[in-house]
């Protein structure tokens, strides 16, 4: 079940538009989809610009960080829309896409 949580995941923020990398893209930019034993974990990695850029803004309105809530809570909005419970995996802005609650077509 995680696999296919996996592929519905990864479709889903595609479709919405986020970029979605493979998971052994490990220097690209973008959202990866990862299959772990609870669901699928959700990962987003800045690129270097952005990364250098919101260093340069770290005083103002929160830089990375606050990108980085703005992505969490774009994602989970999308997956709680869709009918997925998510949950934060950790402090660097992880989420967990639970596999038992897959909602029915």
């Amino acid at each position: 079940m995680p696999a296919e949580l996996v592929s519905q995941v990864r479709s889903a923020l595609a479709q919405a538009g986020f970029q979605v990398v493979g998971d052994t893209d490990s220097g690209v930019p973008g959202l990866r989809v990862i299959e772990i034993s609870a669901g699928a974990l959700v990962r987003w990695t800045a690129s270097d610009g952005f990364t250098s850029l919101a260093r340069g803004h770290a005083g103002r309105a929160g830089g990375d960080d606050s990108m980085k809530v703005l992505v969490q809570a774009a994602v989970t909005g999308l997956l709680v829309q869709l009918g997925h419970t998510v949950t934060e995996a950790s402090g660097d802005g992880d989420l967990v896409v639970l596999a038992d609650t897959i909602a029915s077509d």
